[in-house]
C-alpha cells in the first residue's frame, strides 16, 4: 500500500523519487507527452552576440525585440498630454465623489420621534 501511494505521489509531483521507473516515462505520463512547458533549455557553447538580451527569441522564425518601438508613432509631449489628461480625469472623479458624499454629511439615518419630533422636549417653544 505504501509503495503504491509513493508512486502516485511521485507521479503527481513529477519528481524522480524512489517509485519512478524512468524519467521519460514519468514525464510522458504527467505531462501527456508534451514536454516541458517552456521548451528545451539550450546551453550556449559560444559567446552570445552583442545585445542578445534585447531580443525575445521564442523559437519562431522571426524573433522580436523586447522593447516595443513606440517612439516613432507617439511623441514625448503627446504622451505627456495623455498622461496628464488621464490623471486629471481621475482627480476630477475623486473630487466629485468627495463633493457628493452624502454619507459623511449624515452618517446615520434620520429618526422620526413622536410629538412633533420632540420639539418641546428638546427646548423648543410649545404651540399656543
Amino acid at each position: 500500500m505504501a509503495g503504491r501511494l509513493s508512486s502516485v505521489a511521485s507521479r503527481v509531483l513529477g519528481g524522480g523519487g524512489v517509485a519512478s521507473r524512468s524519467t521519460l516515462l514519468s514525464s510522458a505520463r504527467t505531462r501527456a507527452g508534451m514536454g516541458l512547458p517552456v521548451g528545451r533549455h539550450i546551453v550556449p557553447d559560444k559567446p552570445l552576440p552583442t545585445n542578445d538580451e534585447l531580443v525575445w527569441d521564442n523559437g519562431t522564425p522571426f524573433p522580436e525585440p523586447c522593447i516595443d518601438r513606440l517612439a516613432p508613432t507617439i511623441g514625448k509631449y503627446e504622451a505627456l498630454g495623455w498622461l496628464c489628461g488621464g490623471l486629471s480625469f481621475f482627480a476630477a472623479l475623486g473630487l466629485l465623489a468627495v463633493w457628493n458624499d452624502k454619507a459623511s454629511k449624515i452618517p446615520f439615518a434620520p429618526k422620526i420621534y413622536p410629538y412633533d419630533n420632540l420639539r418641546v422636549e428638546l427646548g423648543g417653544e410649545p404651540e399656543p
